[in-house]
């Protein structure tokens, strides 16, 4: 299986976690180059050989030290650690990784169950890629186009979806099939982004997927003067549930998701 840098989702095939990792900006990056690696391990090796670690500030105070050794002896003697997980013994390259790994099904478990097929996930956007993606054997009909129809007639005020003039329903329920021409001798090439991929099947899949899709749902933080915009339902979870703008905790999401999903109600921000 492989595994996703960030929330730690597990594909079967690279390819589609790549996929994963692009949709949603999981790739684990270095803080100096901003290069990209598949797992944070890659990248510590990465910023061990370039010498692209920062300089070791502790996490808490203004402190700054030469070494990890010096800086954690620092912080385990005034508890300062904020980007350390202590029941994994794992240190964290900012609050945002630890946030993820502390919400992420290592601590949390499975509790988020899809409300047709009972199956369980760490998180209420792994359970709306389950559903978004037309996986549920109990409800086959789900797919992003007809949650996504359910949740706009719910959704009159524009809370979460964009009103769109444009919006071609029977457009997107269409699959897309890969011509023969898109092999360009070395690799089957997307036609919108050109990103190259291994087989037919997986140049489907990343055609299929909302990737290429119009951005249907905005996040409800106007308060905040968040604009980010999202293809897909369980793309503005995981904007959610990250809390990076503050507008709702993770909690609430994983309580929410239900409602919205079975068109019974939106998030309680």
């Amino acid at each position: 299986m492989f595994e996703c840098a960030s929330c730690y989702d597990e594909y079967y095939y690279q390819e589609d976690c790549d996929e994963h990792m692009d949709d949603y900006g999981h790739w684990a990056e270095c803080q100096t180059c901003d290069r990209r690696f598949r797992t944070h391990r890659a990248v510590e090796q990465h910023m061990n050989a370039t010498n692209h670690w920062p300089r070791y500030e502790c996490e808490t105070c203004t402190s700054e030290f030469t070494s990890v050794a010096a800086r954690d002896q620092h912080m385990r003697a005034e508890m300062h650690f904020e980007r350390y997980c202590p029941d994994c013994d794992r240190h964290f390259m900012n609050r945002n990784n630890l946030h993820m790994h502390l919400n992420s099904k290592i601590h949390r478990g499975t509790t988020v169950v899809c409300p047709f097929c009972q199956s369980s996930f760490g998180t209420a956007s792994g359970a709306c890629t389950h559903l978004e993606s037309g996986a549920c054997p109990n409800a086959p009909t789900l797919n992003r186009e007809t949650i996504y129809k359910v949740i706009r007639e719910n959704d009159r005020s524009g809370m979460i979806t964009n009103k769109l003039i444009g919006w071609k329903e029977d457009e997107e329920r269409n699959k897309w099939e890969v011509n023969p021409n898109a092999y360009n001798g070395n690799s089957w090439e997307c036609y919108y982004c050109h990103r190259g991929f291994g087989s037919a099947s997986s140049l489907r899949s990343h055609l299929n997927s909302p990737v290429h899709k119009q951005k249907v749902y905005h996040c409800p933080n106007k308060l905040g003067s968040c604009d980010k915009q999202f293809t897909a339902l369980a793309a503005l979870f995981s904007h959610l549930e990250s809390e990076s703008c503050g507008m709702t905790r993770f909690e609430n999401v994983q309580k929410g998701y239900h409602g919205i999903v079975t068109g019974r109600g939106l998030i309680a921000f």
